[in-house]
């Protein structure tokens, strides 16, 4: 019911904020220019134009931003950017980006993006700085509520099981990046082809601010989740895909309840993003004022979760630590870090990370305890949160250099 009131609410409020958009590019075409005095802060297209942005951004998208990646700059070179498809699924696809006209050569780096909420465009400036120096094949995750039921269930199992297809499909000696969530199922994964003696097994493996061990340092997500027992999160957040859409009678845990939440942990924070975006828009700061719109653009394009692989996940991950105790399984297999010999590895947390604590990732280098000492390295970010560990000027100046390293070290 709750989604089926969320889904008529947005059905009118779309148009309006549709109109809204329009009136505001109008609007800011009035615009003579910065402020040069405080009196001119008060311009009224400049505040009606402001409003418009404010209610244009005030509801969410359920539809995937584009990558946008036509070129990247490698110091005072321009190079262009091919964007291809090369594996297409129910719930997931496979986005491949390398520089154009360079043939095979550069090492294969897998990045692996969060099923939580958001689309994999959020780490568009983690693929533009990883091209650089490597061909990048990203998991393109599908909203749920998109999915038909024909299409089956999709459990945490399943997200391991895609992990292991597209390493294959990359072939041996590839590399595997996991940003956050899917840190833990990409450790299964390489655990299992381990286990199994695959001839496939990744090079390298890369773990950036991952639940693999949420007992150490408890942020405020891994509180929620202890906070109630896993019957609570079915019964309370569990939705049924409304009619109208693809994925009708589909459970699911809907992105703009997670969203919610994610808002409700920094209400002030992002209060205070809004009253900047509209004191920059009136002083005439739009390059700063675009940047805090674009972010909300992205932030606000949410897509639901399959119920079956979130409840798996919190209580899995969560709840019961499963893979740090020994006792994860993947198709009724124990999975066992400890087999993983021939993929380096290296993690990465940040100092003030509020979603996955430092000393989280930290932990799979015990897990992984097959690993001979020189295969094993770690690195802590001084001065960054959680989306500093893969995005913004630290990740470009400091980390990304000793992923590329490690990369490196490991062919």
């Amino acid at each position: 019911m709750m989604y089926d009131a969320y889904q008529a609410f947005a059905d009118l409020s779309d148009p309006i904020r549709e109109l809204a958009s329009k009136a505001e590019r109008v609007l800011a075409s009035c615009d003579a220019g910065p402020c040069l005095e405080p009196w001119l802060f008060f311009q009224p297209w400049r505040r009606l134009a402001a409003f418009c942005e404010l209610v244009t951004l005030s509801g969410f998208s359920h539809r995937r931003p584009e990558f946008d990646i036509p070129s990247i700059e490698i110091g005072a070179r321009t190079e262009f950017v091919d964007e291809d498809l090369v594996l297409d699924g129910p719930f997931c696809s496979l986005t491949r980006f390398r520089k154009a006209g360079r043939g095979e050569g550069e090492p294969k780096v897998l990045l692996i993006a969060p099923m939580s909420g958001h689309f994999a465009t959020l780490l568009r400036g983690t693929i533009r700085t990883l091209l650089r120096d490597h061909e990048v094949y990203i998991t393109d995750w599908r909203n749920a509520r998109d999915i038909p039921l024909a299409a089956g269930a999709f459990g945490l199992d399943d997200f391991v099981q895609h992990v292991i297809d597209f390493i294959k499909f990359l072939g041996p000696r590839s590399h595997v990046v996991a940003v956050c969530q899917p840190a833990v199922a990409a450790l299964a994964a390489v655990a299992v082809m381990a286990q199994d003696k695959d001839n496939d097994q990744p090079a390298s493996l890369t773990l950036m601010a991952g639940p693999i061990d949420t007992r150490i340092s408890p942020t405020k997500v891994n509180e929620l989740a202890n906070g109630h027992p896993i019957e609570w999160f079915r019964d309370k957040l569990i939705e049924v895909v409304p009619s109208r859409l693809a994925g009708s009678g589909r459970r699911v845990y809907p992105g703009f309840l997670q969203l919610a939440a994610f808002v409700s942990m920094n209400a002030d924070r992002h209060a205070g993003s809004f009253a900047d975006l509209v004191r920059h828009r009136l002083a005439g700061n739009d390059a700063k004022a675009a940047a805090i719109s674009a972010f909300y653009k992205e932030y606000f394009a949410i897509m639901d979760l399959s119920a079956d692989f979130y409840l798996e996940t919190v209580k899995s991950v969560f709840q019961d630590c499963d893979l740090p105790r020994g006792k994860m399984a993947f198709r009724d297999r124990t999975i066992a870090p400890a087999a993983i010999r021939n993929t380096f590895l290296l993690t990465v947390e940040g100092e003030k990370d509020d979603i996955c604590a430092a000393g989280q990732t930290l932990a799979a280098q015990d897990l992984c305890g097959g690993l001979r000492p020189y295969m094993k390295s770690h690195h802590m970010q001084p001065g960054v949160g959680h989306y500093g560990v893969f995005n913004g000027r630290r990740w470009e100046s400091q980390i990304y250099p000793l992923l590329r390293h490690h990369i490196q070290s490991s062919l």
